[in-house]
């Protein structure tokens, strides 16, 4: 792996997270509906998490779909529900045999009861999973601030009926209120598709994740190109706020 460039002394990151943006695009630069596109990004998903688990990545967590993107064509939003279907009955049979333990983040609520069925029984496998097992983390219906904002409520829930008070809460406790509670922070926050900006994913966990920008479309987007944002990562200094 060309990521074996130590030159600022940095491990391989524990947790990635990824927007897998550009399927729209590369679709359309080869004049095919954009469901290609959504279908091609899904294979490139399976061929990064099996990568990223073979060189000791710990945590993968890919943006699949957020809570604006409901605001597609109703056939466009189809073919991405019916991509999960599949990823989902492929996961169900190979999570134990490829020791890959798979979360789902995000607001199940809009979610169609038969993917919804689905998610939990890729839940209820995992659990029963070891924790040092590969964690394969999808974003699905979700939203940074619309996370926080759930979060925020459970807290409130709590402190109206008596199980915590204001002055309880800190970073700590939120974050254990969020979607990610248990699963560290990213380390490498990888986007691709060319643009510059966070697109409310991960905005809490990210606050001192490394970036990586790319104009390689997510179909496009290959091991080595992986193994490039990893050595940027590998030779920047993480001082969390502190002096060199």
């Amino acid at each position: 792996m060309s990521g074996g460039n130590t030159a600022a002394g940095q491990e391989l990151p524990r947790h990635i997270a990824i927007i897998m943006d550009g399927n729209g695009r590369w679709a359309k630069k080869r004049g095919l509906p954009r469901s290609v596109g959504h279908k091609a990004g899904a294979e490139t998903l399976r061929r990064i998490q099996a990568y990223c688990h073979k060189i000791g990545i710990r945590y993968l967590t890919g943006y699949a779909f957020s809570t604006e993107n409901w605001k597609r064509s109703q056939e466009e939003v189809n073919a991405i529900m019916a991509l999960f279907r599949h990823y989902l009955l492929e996961a169900i049979e190979s999570l134990e045999r490829d020791h890959v333990r798979l979360h789902f983040f995000g607001d199940m609520g809009p979610i169609s009861p038969e993917l919804l069925e689905l998610v939990h029984r890729t839940d209820d496998i995992s659990a029963h999973l070891p924790e040092d097992y590969f964690h394969a983390n999808v974003c699905l219906n979700y939203g940074g601030r619309d996370e926080i904002v759930r979060a925020a409520r459970k807290f409130a829930a709590d402190c109206a009926a008596g199980r915590r008070r204001p002055e309880d809460l800190d970073e700590g406790l939120f974050a254990n209120l969020l979607d990610t509670a248990g699963t560290p922070d990213p380390d490498l926050f990888i986007r691709p598709g060319g643009e510059l900006r966070l697109s409310n994913f991960l905005l809490w966990q990210s606050a001192y994740a490394e970036f990586y920008f790319t104009d390689t479309l997510w179909p496009d987007f290959t091991t080595e190109e992986i193994d490039r944002a990893i050595d940027a990562y590998r030779n920047r200094e993480r001082r969390f706020g502190g002096a060199k």
